[in-house]
């Protein structure tokens, strides 16, 4: 599962870095070729929302294998597209492959590792999470520098067929279906994934034509007045889609802005990062993917360490900890220019890194503790979605900042310096919102032993 979902984080950054290139093999405008990475993020956006219901209607091992299947077939067919349209087709196609794949990830997992378990076992499957995009412009830098573009969507394919197979021969099979199958809600359907789909057109549009142009304003307003709608329908209804009431816990919703943080944080460095490295140093594509390493490095110590202490201390000591060691690792790009030590900006990216790793294994962990064992899959559903939102938003605000709120088109260094302040004001509110997590996990009792059988002799 692992392998699996790595596959989605790391296309979708691998893309991210050839978007030019593109352009210029389909001689296709920006705002054309944009739509390679707009359409998969709404694809991505309508298929979170239905795969939690699919999975219990259908069972985890078929909706799986259907997902990992899409994508791979996406993927393929991306590779001998004709031109800018056909690509862009292709890539929803691959969406819709890539949004189930990862809540289905979630879901499977942690219902198989129980509550004793989940701190450990979120450590490890939160790691494509947060690597895949790190490590996806590394991946596309030394292929658009020594192959063709084509190969930025062949490189999925291995991985798909390895991921298919392995769940053919390990996961266990789906139980037979029940006489009462689970009913589809489809007004929650009808508002819930528009409203999602809306809001991330609108944040994805904001980062280059500003928060007051008419495309944002209309998918902002439609998507709040869809989840507006879909929160109303939610609250009347038995079996919604994903279940508002969850909200009610505090330890669930604090779990979940902290993911949204999380993922706000996550995505805007991932994104200024690159550009930071190119357009202040001077480092080529591939270097400045390469410079990321750190940032994945130490992501990469941070959740299995994570997990296993957020199983003894709980989510309440390791996520204020690890916003601490983000925010201090973006504070020190607040302050950088092109003669900063590239030391100094390692250890900050590992410090930064590691600190990703204390907070989003440990919250994921939180998540399923505070949801009974039937609402797990309505909750990856709710954590997804919140979670792509703030990767949307975190993305809009930075790219705002770095032209001045449109006042100029290339970012200087000072707009860069500012555009940090971002993820360091993200890290204090998760550091506020980790504080109201919950803490140590409490043992399960042991069963009582059987009272002994008088001899009848």
């Amino acid at each position: 599962m692992v392998l699996g979902g790595m596959m989605s984080y790391l296309d979708a950054t691998i893309v991210n870095v050839g978007i030019s290139t593109l352009g210029g093999e389909f001689d296709a405008s920006l705002s054309t070729i944009e739509w390679v990475t707009t359409g998969y993020l709404l694809a991505v956006a309508l298929a979170i929302p239905i795969a939690g219901w699919a999975l219990v209607r259908f069972g985890a091992k078929r909706m799986w294998l259907l997902g990992l299947t899409l994508f791979l077939a996406g993927s393929a067919l991306c590779a001998v597209a004709w031109n800018a349209d056909s690509l862009i087709a292709f890539r929803v196609l691959q969406g819709l492959g890539g949004g189930m794949v990862d809540p289905i990830m979630m879901t499977v997992v942690a219902t198989a590792a129980g509550p004793q378990r989940m701190g450990r076992v979120m450590g490890l499957i939160s790691i494509p999470i947060t690597l895949g995009p790190v490590v996806g412009p590394i991946v596309g830098g030394l292929i658009l520098d020594h192959l063709s573009w084509e190969w930025m969507f062949l490189v999925n394919v291995p991985f798909a067929l390895a991921a298919i197979v392995a769940a053919l021969r390990v996961l266990p099979p789906d139980p037979p279906r029940g006489s009462d199958p689970v009913p589809l809600d489809g007004l929650g359907v009808a508002l819930l994934c528009p409203g999602f789909a809306a809001i991330v057109f609108g944040l994805s549009r904001a980062g280059a034509n500003g928060f007051g142009s008419a495309e944002v304003v209309v998918g902002l307003a439609l998507g709040v007045v869809l989840f507006a709608g879909y929160t109303a329908h939610a609250l009347r209804t038995r079996q919604p889609l994903v279940d508002v009431r969850l909200f009610s816990s505090r330890g669930f919703s604090a779990s979940v802005a902290t993911m949204f943080l999380l993922g706000g944080g996550l995505f805007s460095l991932l994104f200024l990062l690159p550009l930071y490295y190119q357009q202040v140093h001077g480092h080529s594509v591939l270097e400045s993917g390469l410079l990321l390493a750190p940032l994945g490095f130490g992501t990469l110590i941070g959740m299995p360490v994570a997990g296993n202490l957020a199983d003894k201390f709980g989510a309440k000591r390791l996520v204020p900890t690890g916003a601490l060691l983000i925010g201090a690792g973006a504070l020190v790009f607040t302050q950088s220019d092109a003669g900063s030590s590239q030391v100094l900006l390692t250890i900050a990216q590992l410090a930064a890194g590691f600190g990703m790793g204390l907070v989003g294994a440990p919250t994921m962990g939180s998540v399923y503790r505070t949801v009974p064992g039937e609402a797990v899959a309505g909750a990856t559903g709710a954590v997804f979605i919140l979670n792509q939102i703030g990767a949307s938003l975190g993305i809009a605000v930075v790219a705002l900042i770095l032209t001045g709120g449109g006042s100029h088109h290339a970012p200087t260094t000072g707009t860069f310096g500012n555009a940090f302040w971002w993820p360091v004001a993200a890290a204090v509110v998760v550091f506020v919102a980790g504080l109201l997590l919950p803490g140590r996990p409490q043992p399960v009792p042991a069963a009582p032993a059987p009272e002994p059988v008088a001899d009848p002799a």
